[in-house]
């Protein structure tokens, strides 16, 4: 069955007694037992639940994998999956990283004795000669965000497999619908399911997906040991998001390459960052291993002083946190979403203070590219350059 229709069909064939194609919502947090040493498959809520159990077989077939298993967030999802790490750990991760998962090992895992090491991850001598005695993972995140870097999953899998490392790839920004890490050789795929998974910025989750049953087993210790697990109300949300992925990403894959392109040719952009453009680092790589590009893209302008006035006149296009959703979010990493990697880091990677990220939503392109060139006219205007 494709994808388009296993995903439409989620959790519509496992309600047996009423045959419901919408599955219920399950509150209950404590489930009776048939008799001593028996058990209906639920005891506690934090251990499993009805309605997170089909979400989560779902994200196990959808992303070819074991084990599925849902988070409160995606930041919990991360620290979940760090769980597998102790002190004297040591990770190989990507330069280009989201900030929140920067904080999360150098503030948190540092505690706990787990060190970090950040390359290009597609750069694999310099994953070499990074990799220690006490590495134990290789964590991926391609397309990066924000500046779009691809790493080439199978080149990387295949050796961190040769050395005996684990390979954990994030994969918010293109989804199962686009791009499948393990069967490109990965063993751990996570998701803030907050963003395109959910689709409608209404609903906080976290997804992880294992392959292979001892490590799917330590998994499901670590889920339940720890707790933060994603409440029956939200997994419906997120099934219910769900099932219109593969509408939403050909339409925010659509629109945000008619939005790069247009951007190409104004004025007042130096670069663009998007991997459906021909001229981007990884162009190759990410045509081979995924068969289509996320929604999200960065570009840098000629000039900071038009950061404010762009972000202030920007009308359909909203200024906030966030991407994935139904509509279009644009944000400042420097300040916002990035702002917990030192300015030493964030500059030699390229998150300066004249770079925005554009979250392109499902509206018709020719209204978003409309309130892009409006404010940045009125930005031209304001800094004495129309």
């Amino acid at each position: 069955m494709k994808i388009e229709s296993r995903l439409a069909q989620i959790g519509s064939v496992q309600e047996p007694v009423t045959g419901s194609v919408s599955y219920p919502i399950y509150l209950a947090t404590a489930f009776r037992h048939p008799k001593l040493g028996e058990s209906t498959g639920f005891d506690y809520a934090r251990t499993t639940n009805p309605t997170r159990k089909v979400l989560e077989e779902a994200a196990a077939e959808l992303e070819s994998g074991d084990r599925g298993f849902a988070c409160s967030s995606g930041m919990a999802a991360l620290q979940t999956v760090f769980s597998l790490f102790g002190q004297g750990d040591h990770l190989i991760v990507s330069l280009d990283l989201y900030g929140g998962t920067y904080r999360l090992l150098e503030r948190i895992m540092s505690r706990f004795g787990v060190t970090a090491s950040y390359v290009d991850t597609n750069d694999l001598d310099g994953i070499a000669q990074l990799c220690t005695p006490n590495t134990k993972a290789v964590l991926i995140e391609t397309p990066t965000n924000p500046l779009m870097m691809i790493t080439d999953i199978e080149r990387i899998s295949a050796w961190a497999k040769s050395k005996g490392l684990l390979t954990i790839v994030d994969n918010t920004l293109l989804t199962p619908f686009f791009q499948r890490p393990i069967e490109l050789g990965a063993d751990i795929v996570v998701h803030s399911a907050t963003k395109y998974l959910g689709g409608h910025n209404d609903v906080l989750a976290g997804l992880i997906v294992t392959k292979g049953k001892e490590l799917s087993d330590q998994m499901a210790f670590l889920h339940n040991s720890i707790g933060a697990v994603l409440g029956a109300q939200d997994s419906w949300l997120l099934m219910r998001g769900m099932k219109t992925l593969a509408l939403r990403m050909e339409r925010h894959q659509a629109n945000a390459t008619a939005v790069a392109e247009w951007l190409l040719t104004h004025e007042a952009i130096d670069e663009v960052y998007y991997p459906a453009l021909a001229h981007h680092p990884g162009h190759d790589i990410q045509s081979r291993q995924s068969s289509g590009n996320t929604g999200i893209f960065s570009f840098r302008l000629k000039d900071a002083r038009y950061v404010e006035p762009i972000l202030r006149h920007i009308k359909l296009i909203a200024f906030a946190e966030s991407l994935g959703g139904c509509e279009s979010l644009m944000t400042y990493p420097a300040v916002q979403t990035h702002a917990d990697i030192p300015e030493e880091i964030r500059r030699q990677i390229g998150v300066d203070d004249r770079l925005l990220r554009f979250s392109v939503g499902i509206e018709h392109a020719d209204d978003i590219i409309a309130d892009l060139g409006q404010a940045l006219e009125a930005a031209k205007r304001e800094i004495g350059e129309a």
